[in-house]
């Protein structure tokens, strides 16, 4: 039913969530009184993720990813006016647009916007593209921010669990300035892509409070010290002052009205609101109703993201940061996390699946994530007699350790893929089971465990983590998790609500304790974590350094071709 006819008075007003992901942009049209989607469209990155190659062919080292930002306009001009058309809603219903984005995701820009990689004399330079979030080329700078920061007892620290990852704003910025400082210098704003977006949107550049607070190390107002910056190189010393401060937008404000130039491209109406930008976990927990404290939601696509609410303050080891309102005005906001998840099962596919089992797959009109997990689902726990560890994209939460890597252990010449494909489902439930204990064990309780993303549509892989954390499992009743919470803090910024607690009563959707653990399958997975525990730190926390020394070598083979 549209909004326009559902027996009201008059057309119903309506909001646009724009959810920018690492390899597309989706757009859904929502009805500001219910929540209810009425229209959505997806539009595929053209130049996807760069890992190997810049679009003119100069190859990229390992670990780099790399986007062009010129995507993300595409998708405001293809997939918003494609949700408006399937929801037959007219364009003056619509009273606001939200975006988020995947962070941190950054880009060097002049004063006035506009991207490095955009200026013809420096598109053949990595450095001037977007950093996706995935881009673990920073390791060894993130290494020294924490070890500095440590040495110098920087107070901040304690609230990134005393760890900085390489996926954010200083690590990467810092990586600018040694490996390209030319192109440093040139840089005059280092922005998130969510705030570069609502940027292009609006014409007002403002920094959101959550990737300011999780991503760029603003904490209590403040960021780290110039002081501190010039003991990691002398030339960082003016990063903040010069290139990232700028003045805080606050989660569901206003940041300006829709542009003319940004009316074109979408077909929305100049003037309305245009929210302050946001992270498209963080946006998802108010979608999922998770405004309550202890609320973890895991939100699982090509990777994980764990955001919860919490009234109580803790320093919990390992954990992406602690943001006073992060999430939730009142409360105070944690998020974790697992590098790769939906990834790890998508390189199986790519690289490992038997061509017969292909062939089956599509015979059966089944995808093959389809035809393994049916064949998965016929084994009891511990029958495959493997397990593994799910850092083949490093580990986020709690070793914040990009130079990590995959294992399986068990591999014996009757393994079947099937066997494979399983245990690899199970090292990421394994994964967060971890995250939730060093929550638990550092006096942040965890209630209850709720999923959002693309991952929760595989009943197996709900029932695995179901049986490993011991804990039902709540699922958000929405595909399109983060963009639906994207407009509904539209529809706070547009003056629908006063504020997001109350769209969240309205507007946000979850299907409770979906999911129940099985006592028996549940004891057999502790068995199993009990060796993943054993592997995790093993390699994780020092006793075996041979996941960096192979890193090293592969680095160097690497810098030798090259």
């Amino acid at each position: 039913m549209s909004a326009e006819h559902d027996g009201q008075t008059g057309p119903e007003p309506c909001v646009v969530g724009v959810d920018y992901g690492t390899l597309s942009g989706r757009a859904v049209v929502v009805r500001v009184r219910d929540g209810a989607e009425l229209g959505t469209a997806e539009y595929a990155y053209p130049h996807a993720v760069l890992d190997r190659e810049l679009p003119d062919g100069t190859p990229l080292p390992p670990d780099w990813a790399l986007q062009v930002p010129a995507d993300y306009v595409d998708v405001l001009r293809h997939a918003v006016p494609a949700a408006l058309a399937q929801a037959g809603v007219r364009p003056e219903q619509v009273i606001g647009i939200g975006t988020d984005f995947t962070a941190c995701t950054v880009l060097p820009v002049l004063a006035d916007g506009t991207p490095l990689c955009e200026l013809p004399e420096y598109t053949g330079r990595p450095h001037a593209y977007v950093k996706l979030w995935k881009h673990h080329a920073a390791q060894a700078h993130a290494d020294r921010i924490t070890a500095t920061a440590t040495e110098r007892k920087e107070p901040w620290i304690e609230r990134y669990g005393g760890k900085i990852s390489s996926e954010w704003e200083f690590a990467k910025a810092l990586q600018l300035l040694e490996e390209d400082p030319e192109l440093y210098r040139r840089t005059e704003r280092w922005i998130e892509a969510a705030d570069w977006i609502v940027w292009q949107l609006c014409g007002t550049y403002l920094r959101n409070a959550c990737t300011a607070g999780y991503k760029g190390q603003l904490q209590d107002g403040v960021y780290p010290t110039p002081e501190y910056l010039a003991a990691l190189n002398p030339d960082f010393a003016g990063f903040v002052a010069d290139k990232l401060e700028h003045p805080i937008g606050e989660l569901g404000a206003r940041a300006g009205g829709l542009s003319a130039e940004a009316a074109a491209w979408t077909g929305l109406p100049e003037g309305i609101a245009v929210c302050v930008g946001n992270v498209d976990a963080h946006v998802t927990a108010p979608a999922a109703a998770a405004v309550e404290p202890g609320q973890m939601v895991a939100i699982m696509g090509t990777s994980t993201c764990h955001v919860m609410s919490s009234d109580q303050q803790g320093v919990v080891p390992g954990m992406c940061g602690v943001v006073d309102g992060g999430i939730l005005p009142g409360l105070w906001g944690y998020e974790a996390g697992q590098s790769g998840v939906g990834d790890i099962f998508a390189w199986f596919v790519k690289n490992c699946l038997p061509a017969g089992y292909a062939e089956r797959a599509a015979a059966a009109g089944q995808s093959p994530h389809e035809y393994l997990t049916a064949l998965a689902e016929t084994q009891k726990v511990g029958e495959h007699g493997l397990v593994a560890l799910d850092w083949h994209s490093g580990n986020r939460s709690v070793l914040v350790d990009h130079d990590l890597s995959g294992v399986l252990v068990g591999l014996t010449l009757s393994t079947r893929p099937e066997e494979i494909y399983r245990a690899l489902l199970e090292s990421t439930a394994f994964g967060t089971r971890t995250i939730i204990e060093a929550f638990e064990t550092a006096g942040v309780p965890v209630r209850e465990l709720i999923i959002a993303g693309g991952l929760m549509r595989n009943a197996l892989l709900m029932q695995i983590y179901a049986d490993v954390t011991r804990r039902p499992l709540s699922v958000i009743a929405s595909k399109q998790g983060p963009a639906l919470g994207s407009a509904m803090h539209a529809a706070v910024a547009a003056g629908a609500y006063p504020d997001i607690h109350a769209a969240a009563q309205a507007m946000g959707k979850v299907h409770r304790a979906v999911y129940e653990p099985d006592p028996d399958r549940a004891a057999a997975y502790d068995r199993l974590f009990a060796e993943y525990k054993l592997l995790h730190d093993y390699f994780g926390r020092g006793a075996n350094e041979v996941m960096h020394r192979l890193r090293r070598l592969r680095t160097e083979a690497s810098e030798a071709s090259a």
